[in-house]
């Protein structure tokens, strides 16, 4: 597997993370766990507290607070949680496939999972209106089409539904082309049915459209 440059240069950051972590697996349910710490809000602030420190050593690539600064990398503020644990299982499991990634979540407890997903979630993007107005109009139009069905009016999704509402362009373009072309390891059959409806000019104005989301 290709390693990307800016993954080359965090070897070492990495180990140090799983020093600090220890190498243990995760053990019970993280569903189980969120929809506890939803019953439970003093349980949800102390695993959110126990998520921001996780959180430190994700904003190397994720950002502060999960406002991505690197074009192809999301954005995880304002992201679903049950979507964001539901990722954490496949790349732990190999559905998804980035040793980074894969390294970090396996050494990661319950209780850190489902913190740092918490942590995210509460946080906030700030809004970028469209550079392209015209643009963004059109892609309005197509994400009528395809999109709002499972993503909702504003972009925002819901349980394992993803937020795209204010993503990273990059990100959106390069996974966009995938679900099209059905390249790499991560699939899903509605995705592939719908991007293949899609030609490069209306990936463009669909990622106009949402990344001015709210």
């Amino acid at each position: 597997m290709t390693t990307a440059p800016w993954h080359r240069g965090v070897t070492v950051w990495l180990c140090t993370v799983l020093l600090a972590f220890g190498a243990r697996a995760a053990t019970g349910d993280p569903d189980l766990r969120l929809v506890q710490a939803r019953q439970d809000p003093k349980l949800a602030q102390a695993l959110q507290r126990q998520g921001s420190k996780v959180a430190a050593f994700c904003a190397h690539c994720h950002g502060e607070n999960g406002q991505s600064s690197k074009p192809d990398v999301p954005n995880l503020a304002g992201q679903q949680p049950a979507y964001l644990l539901e990722q954490m299982r496949q790349f732990a499991d190999g559905r998804r496939r980035d040793g980074f990634m894969e390294g970090m979540i396996k050494a990661m407890s319950v209780d850190e999972r489902v913190g740092v997903v918490l942590f995210y979630a509460a946080q906030t993007l700030p809004h970028r209106p469209a550079a392209d107005p015209a643009l963004a109009a059109r892609g309005q139009q197509w994400y009528a089409k395809v999109c709002v069905r499972c993503h909702g009016a504003d972009g925002r999704g819901d349980g394992k539904v993803p937020r795209i509402a204010g993503q990273q362009a990059l990100y959106l373009e390069s996974t966009l082309a995938r679900y099209r072309s059905g390249a790499g390891s991560r699939t899903d059959p509605l995705m592939a049915a719908n991007t293949r409806l899609l030609d490069d000019s209306h990936i463009e104005a669909l990622v106009a459209y949402v990344t001015s989301l709210k």
